[in-house]
């Protein structure tokens, strides 16, 4: 009499970094870029804004270089939060179609499929503020050389504020048309920080709401390279404090996410 053995099942081996791979994120960039709503919006737009409204003003100082140079970098910021925002709410998109719950069912650990859509959406962001700075610098952008590149530092890492906004609100807003909703949003509050428009013109109201928005504290960073303001505490805890607002509201919504599954 023989005895049925047991199918042996073999191991799953989880892959290293948790899936975490150049190749995944190089193909997340690319599907990123294919999506030509995103590319006007994010490396369109902001250089049309600049030839729009910052051209004209190349005789005008502004600290350590010229007015064009200002509006550069506000627009520069302005983009940067498009692009960052747009990056991360992708996972929206992929909750919407029921892409990111197969994602679950494969090895691919929770913290590396965060870590690439963090990457894919700063990668974007970069994109768009190169775009913005080559076109300011053709269009009459002057600054001092170690401003162009503080100026440009400070506004792609600065973004990543928005990046974790973006990543936020794809959890919490699970649909296709995620941006068309956060484009509106985003526009307000770089107003209201002062992106736009000068904070100087607004009244005393407004200026004391302006502080207390997300894109205040990375204008006003990436905008003291050339005015040559001195360390601003208060804009560099604006800016501490949204992003730790958005990273633990992505957390708890993500958390909330694989609960599920």
């Amino acid at each position: 009499m023989t005895t049925a053995t047991a199918p042996v099942i073999p191991e799953r081996r989880v892959p290293p970094l948790g899936g975490f791979s150049l190749t995944f994120l190089k193909l997340e960039i690319r599907r990123l870029l294919r999506n030509r709503r995103t590319v006007i919006f994010t490396l369109v737009m902001p250089p049309v804004f600049f030839f729009a409204f910052g051209t004209g003003h190349d005789a005008e100082s502004a600290g350590r270089g010229n007015v064009t140079a200002y509006i550069m970098i506000s627009l520069a910021v302005y983009g940067a939060m498009i692009a960052t925002t747009g990056g991360g709410a992708m996972v929206g998109l992929e909750r919407a179609v029921g892409w990111s719950r197969q994602l679950r069912l494969t090895p691919l650990n929770p913290g590396a499929y965060v870590a690439i859509k963090v990457l894919t959406a700063m990668t974007l962001g970069a994109l768009s503020v190169g775009i913005t700075f080559a076109v300011g610098a053709v269009g009459g952008a002057r600054m001092e050389g170690w401003v162009w590149v503080a100026s440009a530092l400070i506004a792609w890492v600065g973004a990543l504020v928005f990046a974790a906004f973006g990543l936020f609100m794809g959890y919490l807003l699970p649909s296709e048309n995620v941006m068309q909703i956060l484009g509106p949003v985003l526009a307000l509050l770089a107003f209201f920080g002062g992106l736009f428009v000068p904070l100087s013109v607004l009244g005393p109201t407004f200026q004391q709401l302006a502080k207390f928005t997300p894109a205040y504290g990375v204008g006003i960073l990436a905008r003291a390279p050339l005015t040559g303001d001195p360390v601003n505490v208060a804009a560099i805890a604006n800016v501490v404090v949204w992003t730790a607002v958005f990273v633990a509201g992505a957390v708890w919504r993500f958390r909330r996410d694989t609960a599920r599954v």
